[in-house]
């Protein structure tokens, strides 16, 4: 098996990895009340799956990220150079970034590191000590609400489904899912954004916060409702990982290219 192969196969066990959180962050809430993001489901994982599947979870998590990055630099997934298409690969960017950091702490979480508080407070009470930090935050947060916008246009529309085996796309239950978690994560994002823009506007790190207080701050039976649609995009990234084509990320030419400027 090629480095290729290799790392399209952990690509693949990325996708499983990505799904399994949210179907986590669903679960705790679904059947306890608990609202946590990613960062605490993987704690979570820690306690009832131990080191090998953590140490699965960083592999697979590393792979995506890797792949996500490759496809936002060499526009692997043909999203196009048009400003939709731009604005994608940026999308694609920032993934793998996020993806990267939740190996990183899955590794932290091996070696018995205990993960901090919401990050998303951490990083707006940083910005905010920053000269013009306020405006960085509320920047921040108009980014989160395009983001949220994209989401829930694509669980209108269906563009995801694109990516799947044109077989499996068109089962009715698989498009449900996709949408349904789509529609979920716009909403997410959309109060996440909504938060940090106050946070920015007052001054206020307290203000923000990412999937766990989102998920907190939503009263019943609305935390029932977008936790229901995670548990759905949870689902549909797990068929993700078996169905969705994936171009192969370049990885001997790069070596070699690499090799040969040494």
């Amino acid at each position: 098996m090629n480095a290729n192969a290799r790392l399209t196969t952990l690509t693949r066990i990325g996708f499983a990895a990505r799904g399994l959180l949210y179907i986590v962050i669903a679960m705790l809430v679904l059947r306890t009340g608990r609202a946590e993001d990613q960062s605490g489901a993987l704690e979570y994982l820690r306690e009832g799956g131990g080191q090998f599947l953590l140490g699965v979870m960083a592999a697979g998590l590393a792979a995506y990220g890797i792949w996500r990055l490759t496809d936002a630099a060499f526009d692997l997934e043909r999203h196009g150079s048009d400003r939709r298409g731009v604005f994608e690969r940026l999308g694609a960017g920032a993934s793998g970034v996020v993806h990267l950091f939740f190996s990183w702490q899955s590794v932290r979480l091996m070696r018995g590191v205990a993960l901090s508080g919401d990050g998303t407070q951490e990083g707006t009470q940083t910005a905010l000590q920053m000269p013009g930090g306020w405006a960085l935050v509320i920047v921040g947060g108009i980014i989160l609400l395009a983001v949220a916008a994209v989401q829930l246009m694509k669980a209108v529309k269906g563009s995801f489904l694109r990516y799947i085996d044109p077989s499996i796309a068109r089962r009715p239950w698989v498009q449900w899912c996709g949408r349904a978690g789509y529609a979920a994560r716009g909403l997410v994002f959309l109060i996440s954004g909504y938060f940090l823009v106050r946070a920015g506007m007052e001054g206020q790190a307290d203000e923000a916060g990412g999937m766990a207080r989102v998920l907190a701050w939503l009263s019943s039976p609305f935390d029932v409702i977008i936790s229901a649609g995670l548990l759905a995009f949870g689902l549909f990234t797990l068929v993700e990982a078996r169905y969705r084509r994936l171009h192969d990320v370049p990885v001997d030419q790069a070596i070699r290219r690499a090799t040969s400027w040494s």
